[in-house]
């Protein structure tokens, strides 16, 4: 049976995790099929870098999560949906921004453009006063 589960890394009381996939048989720090993220929880918060793509294949070809690899997957896929919902929320603010800048450089161009046909117009007038 193959597992989704966390490799000990780093030195001693300093744990660093890699998560991996692997056959249930072979020891804890042994050989793996693929490694597909890391897990540091000695940072605050903790780190959690995981290939999700890669964890829903495996899962979806029969591997078995760990329970502390299922609760990371979990924190991953909400970590993601939020990074994905704040990028979208820049995207529209900065979207906004552009649109009324535009907005704003179309004023100022009407804007001109009016006062220029003014002095124009002043122009035109003077010129005819002149004539007569």
């Amino acid at each position: 049976m193959v597992k989704i589960r966390l490799r000990r890394m780093g030195a001693k009381k300093n744990p660093f995790y890699r998560i991996v996939v692997a056959d249930s048989k072979s020891p804890r720090d042994g050989k793996c099929i693929e490694e597909i993220g890391t897990y540091n929880p000695l940072t605050t918060p903790s780190e959690i870098n995981v290939d999700v793509e890669r964890a829903q294949y495996w899962i979806k070809n029969g591997a078995q999560p760990t329970d502390t690899v299922r609760a990371l997957l979990k924190k991953a896929a909400a970590n993601k949906a939020t990074t994905a919902n704040e990028v979208a929320m820049e995207a529209t603010a900065t979207e906004e921004t552009a649109i009324e800048e535009t907005a704003e450089e179309g004023t100022a161009i009407e804007e001109s453009a009016i006062e220029e046909s003014a002095i124009e117009e002043t122009a035109t007038a003077l010129v005819d006063e002149d004539d007569k």
